[in-house]
């Protein structure tokens, strides 16, 4: 049996274009990943046919069918292949869903990477169908911190950032996607556009998160007029005590806070905790998918 964890990935900036075409957007983020916190758990093994199940505190919220992006990866695999492989995969579900934290790309990105392995399948393939699955997919199949460009398809490893203790906290809203880009479509959004060419060098955490309040979350307004209670949890962070910068990542509704040390992150869960037991937080260190 093979294992991957899918850890959650976290827009540090998100900026967006105005709507192509397509109907896609251009993009341009900061993409770095939680620690095994706040990650799902992948596993695959060899059988006749391919199946697909799910447990985990938030199995129950997803189904074990082809609307399911592990099944999803594993079925465009074989097609790009020209193969029928069989698996028997295992998704355990621990990540909010449509919570702005990639975690549907995080379990693509594992099956990706397991069935590479377990079906001794072109690496290649893998990177060339990983687009197609969803914009989040290609950085989560290279699981590393990384500039994310293009229409997601675009990924620019960056090595030597400082790691960012953080907490992640999602009220338990869905946020869904598709609504918030309209949102921002219809109020004008993508002007001035364009991409962060090179990253400067950061001696130390304060410095990247420094340079971080310079930067934006397109997505944020148009995500706290479809669900309120986002600004909450901005507000809510903003409180806490040594929360050096608070933003929210992809469309929402998970929002973060970056602290100087790990020490104070993990503070600022118990208190976060004790105060909205109803709310997912975790604490953790972001950086490279681990």
């Amino acid at each position: 049996m093979l294992t991957s964890r899918a850890p959650a990935k976290v827009n540090l900036y998100l900026h967006v274009g105005p709507i192509k075409p397509n109907g896609r957007h251009p993009l341009d983020s900061l993409v770095v990943f939680a620690g095994p916190e706040a990650a799902d758990l992948v596993t695959a093994e060899a059988a006749e046919d391919l199946t697909l199940s799910v447990s985990g505190p938030r199995g129950e919220e997803l189904e074990a069918d082809a609307s399911n992006l592990v099944l999803w990866a594993a079925e465009t695999l074989n097609a790009a292949a020209g193969t029928q492989h069989g698996a028997r995969l295992h998704l355990e579900k621990h990540l909010p869903v449509a919570a702005g934290i990639g975690g549907g790309s995080a379990d693509a990105g594992a099956a990706l990477r397991l069935l590479t392995e377990l079906w001794e399948a072109d690496a290649a393939l893998a990177q060339e169908i990983a687009p197609r699955l969803g914009g989040d997919v290609p950085v989560a199949l290279i699981g590393c911190t990384a500039l994310m460009q293009g229409e997601g398809e675009r990924v620019s490893p960056v090595s030597g950032l400082p790691k960012l203790p953080a907490i992640l906290v999602n009220p338990g809203l869905d946020c869904p996607t598709g609504p918030i880009f309209r949102a921002y479509d219809e109020a004008g959004g993508g002007d001035g556009f364009r991409e962060v060419s090179a990253l400067p060098e950061f001696v130390d955490a304060p410095a990247l998160i420094d340079w971080l309040r310079d930067q934006r979350n397109d997505l944020q307004a148009p995500a706290i007029s479809n669900v309120p209670a986002i600004a909450t949890v901005l507000e809510t962070l903003s409180g806490l005590e040594g929360a050096r910068l608070v933003r929210m990542s992809g469309s929402g509704a998970t929002c973060f806070a970056l602290f100087e040390t790990q020490g104070a992150a993990t503070a600022a869960e118990v208190v976060m905790c004790q105060a909205r037991p109803d709310w997912w937080v975790r604490a953790t260190i972001l950086g490279d998918a681990r």
